[in-house]
């Protein structure tokens, strides 16, 4: 088993993560190479998912991703652990179904919180199916509507667990925004065409997505971001055969592609990595994003105190971050005006040396451009 020095293996995942260069990872260009490589990108936050897809797509605009957002080739829903990802749309039923069980099973204990029973969700499902029927598209505040017009008492929490469980069931999804609203389609409408896998195929399909696009990573790692049992986690990555290699960093054993560690190594049986992935000195990155999200174990890419800063209070919500190497150094956060964009800079302790502030600004210019906006930058230290 190859032994990886920290470093090395963070330049690795980078690779893997689509933010640094290897001949192994295919450079996207479009939004469905993104979704289709990890399987699913975390997407409760729209406006970080649009940037996470535009940081890997150099050179394209918030209206690229926009236009491509609704040529159907991809779709948010809930696929995993009650949260929103964006997912190739054929592959979402697959998805809603190995990966929805336990959610589901949950559900009744939300509901009765909620004051709902399971013959209100039921009900709610038939109507907004009836709504959308033949190619309709409604906004959150219509489904809700639709809801209330049928009986169902939608408000508040009550319309978005019950919007919640018609995804879940795969009668719905989440389709992209219409004049900054929230939007919802049939998912046979949307993606008529739905791939079909048994249960072992889709859990191998699950690890070799995830670990070709967070490599090298734990079992563990996997288990959380898919919301997979132990069991079925290991069943999934025996699965996949030589496809995916198991290699040790800091002596903890970890797993990756196959064919990035073929690359890395050089086919050798030597520990050494002949061919590091050329990790971008520096980005700015959006706080949901797959770089820290994908893991439960972060300490490749931040220490504890970073974390701190990422998510003050322990609330869940991921702040931007700046990243230098692959390490998190420091988080900002975005204002828009109509023709600027200023981006809020609170370097980590020690993290942005003074001398390094211009070099930082620069990196940040590229999501100004993503936003069509001129660039201003002010400094929390």
């Amino acid at each position: 088993m190859n032994e990886l020095k920290p470093a090395d293996a963070l330049a690795l995942r980078m690779a893997s993560l689509q933010l640094a260069a290897s001949d192994a990872v295919p450079a996207p260009t479009r939004v469905g190479d993104i979704a289709r490589w990890f399987g699913a990108l975390q997407g409760q936050d729209l406006a970080s998912l649009l940037w996470s897809l535009g940081v890997r797509l150099p050179g394209s605009t918030l209206p690229d991703i926009e236009a491509e957002l609704e040529t159907g080739e991809v779709l948010r829903t809930w696929p995993m652990r009650g949260t929103i990802h964006l997912v190739p749309a054929d592959d979402a039923g697959w998805m809603l179904r190995v990966l929805g069980e336990k959610p589901l099973a949950g559900a009744a204990k939300r509901r009765e919180y909620l004051g709902l029973s399971t013959r209100d969700a039921d009900r709610a499902v038939e109507l907004l199916g009836t709504a959308m029927a033949g190619g309709g598209r409604l906004t959150r505040a219509q489904c809700v509507d639709v809801m209330v017009a049928g009986g169902i008492d939608g408000a508040g929490q009550r319309g978005y667990h019950l919007l919640w469980y018609a995804s879940q069931q795969g009668v719905i999804c989440i389709a992209p925004n219409v004049d900054g609203e929230q939007t919802f389609v049939l998912l046979d409408d949307w993606a008529p065409r739905q791939r079909e896998l048994s249960r072992e195929e889709a859990l191998a399909e699950l690890a070799l997505r995830y670990f070709r696009s967070h490599g090298p990573t734990t079992r563990k790692d996997f288990a959380g971001w898919a919301g997979l049992t132990v069991g079925d986690a290991k069943t999934g990555i025996a699965e996949c055969g030589d496809s995916l290699v198991a290699v040790r960093v800091d002596g903890v054993e970890m797993v990756m592609a196959a064919s990035l560690a073929g690359i890395a190594f050089g086919r050798s049986s030597t520990s050494a990595v002949h061919n590091r992935p050329d990790v971008p000195e520096w980005l700015a990155l959006p706080g949901f994003d797959e770089y820290l999200l994908g893991f439960k174990d972060r300490s490749l890419m931040v220490d504890t105190g970073g974390m701190d800063a990422v998510i003050p209070g322990k609330n869940g919500v991921f702040r931007s971050t700046i990243v230098r190497h692959g390490r998190v150094v420091g988080t900002w956060k975005r204002t828009l005006a109509p023709t600027t964009v200023t981006a809020e800079v609170t370097p980590l302790p020690r993290g942005v040396p003074r001398k390094s502030r211009a070099a930082v600004e620069r990196a940040l210019q590229p999501f100004a451009s993503f936003m069509g906006r001129q660039l201003s930058v002010r400094w929390n230290a």
